[in-house]
């Protein structure tokens, strides 16, 4: 074997796409080879002993290059390259991943009589993420809330809150949400821009993400998890209703704060468990 090598990311994933290039130290190219599915690069092509330099290049993500020096066997053992995304910024695997509802949570928290705050969460929701290859800045989200599983805990409350005053889920049985873009604003941290349409009415909303890593699920599967946070005012989607207590003091304020804690599993499904 020539040339052996495991191209990986930051945490542990590998790049499939990776190319692994050799040069001598006149900077002549020698050898090329590109990584396979588990990013090892096996190479049966014999280098003539002496030193090299080794540049492993993959699309969205920083080239990595190193020294190198083959004995007499003709080998060169490179080990494990870590490729840092472009820019240093992190995400899971490309590829399609499936929001997993019953490891996720899609809440909303709103202040009350001005001094304490009533939390709700949506119990029946579905989601899907696209990590772009070539330009994870393309990545895509896609997610649809059925506004009737809005649950805060208080059956009188719930019920007011599906009505048309608040959510009229009769008439708007769905939320959703379609992503247009994603920026970087950190190593693990993301800015997505979406359209939400909610109540009849659909407006930009910006999420403020971040990846919190990947990892492997007792069922054989890879999962990564995210948290995404976001504000909205309710009279931007037409929801104006509201009741006057004492002082003035709002009963309930005019501002969410919507928090989702999301587990995604690698692949286009969910596992059937």
């Amino acid at each position: 074997m020539g040339l052996t090598a495991r191209i990986r990311t930051r945490d542990g994933w590998a790049v499939s796409h990776a190319v692994v290039t050799v040069t001598d130290m006149t900077g002549v190219q020698v050898l090329r080879a590109e990584a396979d599915t588990e990013g090892a690069v096996r190479d049966t092509t014999p280098l003539t002993p002496g030193a090299y330099t080794v540049i492993v290049t993959a699309v969205g993500y920083a080239p990595a290059a190193s020294s190198a020096i083959v004995t007499a066997s003709g080998r060169a053992e490179v080990g494990t390259v870590t490729l840092a995304r472009q820019g240093g910024t992190e995400l899971p695997p490309p590829g399609p991943w499936t929001v997993d509802p019953a490891h996720s949570s899609v809440g909303a928290v709103a202040q009350h009589l001005g001094i304490s705050s009533v939390r709700g969460r949506f119990t029946d929701f579905a989601a899907t993420v696209e990590i772009a290859p070539d330009d994870v800045t393309k990545s895509r989200v896609e997610a649809v809330i059925k506004a009737a599983s809005i649950d805060t805990g208080n059956g009188m409350r719930d019920t007011h809150l599906r009505s048309p005053d608040f959510l009229d889920v009769e008439r708007f049985p769905e939320i959703t949400y379609r992503s247009t873009g994603v920026s970087e604003a950190g190593p693990d941290r993301w800015t997505v821009r979406g359209e939400l349409g909610l109540h009849g009415v659909v407006r930009e909303v910006d999420l403020d993400l971040a990846y919190l890593g990947t990892g492997a699920d007792p069922w054989g599967g890879t999962r990564a998890a995210f948290r995404a946070t976001t504000e909205l005012h309710r009279e931007d989607f037409a929801m104006n209703y509201n009741q006057v207590v004492q002082a003035g003091i709002a009963a309930i304020g005019t501002t969410l704060r919507v928090e989702l804690d999301v587990q995604a599993v690698q692949g286009e499904s969910l596992p059937d468990v």
